[in-house]
């Protein structure tokens, strides 16, 4: 199965029909509102069409998740809107948007631009939809903080930041100061931590920067495009997180899309994730 899903996504083809070319025994979508299960042809051309912004919650390491993102991306830009779309990642840093934007141009190489736009171990896994978003002209949102800044926030919390230049706050940063997001997401983050944060919850602070940052540069780029988001899911989930702050500073019409591998569809636990629900039936990667 790793080695066909390999050959699937390097050989992908991409075609005006918005019927999604990952075999459809391996995921199934739902409506979280209804609980009913639709069609990919359905969700793009029905349930999605009024979408300004689509954050999609990624697992990492899931292959068919990954290859859905493919199909989405060339759905929403076969299908017909008012707006053109751009591609918003987590998987890269505001400071390397301009090394972005010289690949997507064709005035670098590959190789210069995996080399210094800081690539994620996996990149494999979204070279496909970058280089699709590179043919197509679709402008690519390098939304995430750089670790550097998160860095001094985990070290000493937001008020670290006060250092900066303004040229460098306005270039890489969400506006200062931060509103920090309290309840069920301190809690998830709490969760997820194990229970294990500095007393001060600067990992925490750290983490509403990382979101904020994403936030913004959605809600930046959402002002003249429609945004199809990636990101761990866990930034999305419970509408928390990046989904909170998107939510929270604008009035444009937002989908959020969580999507994971399991077996079946639970509705009590899964209809709280989001407002549509992806299972993935392929083998995640170690």
């Amino acid at each position: 199965m790793k080695y066909l899903l390999l050959t699937l996504f390097s050989f992908y083809s991409f075609t005006s029909s918005v019927m999604a070319q990952t075999p459809q025994d391996l995921y199934e979508i739902y409506d979280t509102r209804s609980g009913n299960k639709i069609s990919w042809d359905q969700w793009v051309r029905e349930y999605l069409n009024s979408a300004d912004i689509i954050l999609w919650g990624e697992e990492h390491n899931d292959s068919i998740g990954h290859l859905l993102q493919a199909d989405m991306l060339r759905s929403l830009k076969q299908s017909q809107h008012d707006r053109p779309l751009a591609f918003s990642m987590e998987m890269f840093h505001t400071d390397v948007q301009g090394v972005m934007d010289e690949y997507l141009a064709g005035w670098i190489s590959e190789k210069n631009f995996k080399a210094e736009s800081r690539i994620w171990n996996n990149y494999k896994d979204y070279a496909p939809i970058v280089n699709f978003a590179k043919e197509n002209k679709v402008p690519v949102i390098c939304a995430n903080t750089p670790s550097r800044y998160t860095n001094m926030v985990t070290r000493g919390d937001f008020k670290a930041l006060d250092v900066l230049p303004k040229r460098t706050k306005q270039a890489y940063l969400p506006p200062l100061p931060l509103d920090t997001l309290s309840g069920r997401y301190a809690e998830k983050f709490l969760e997820a931590m194990g229970g294990h944060v500095n007393p001060n919850m600067f990992i925490y602070q750290s983490q509403n920067l990382w979101d904020a940052t994403m936030a913004h540069n959605i809600i930046k780029a959402a002002k003249k495009h429609r945004v199809f988001h990636i990101v761990g899911r866990f930034h999305t989930d419970e509408y928390q997180g990046t989904a909170a702050r998107v939510l929270k500073q604008t009035k444009k019409k937002v989908a959020t899309v969580s999507c994971f591998p399991a077996a079946a569809y639970k509705a009590e636990e899964h209809k709280k994730l989001a407002d549509y629900v992806v299972l993935t039936k392929g083998a995640t990667k170690e």
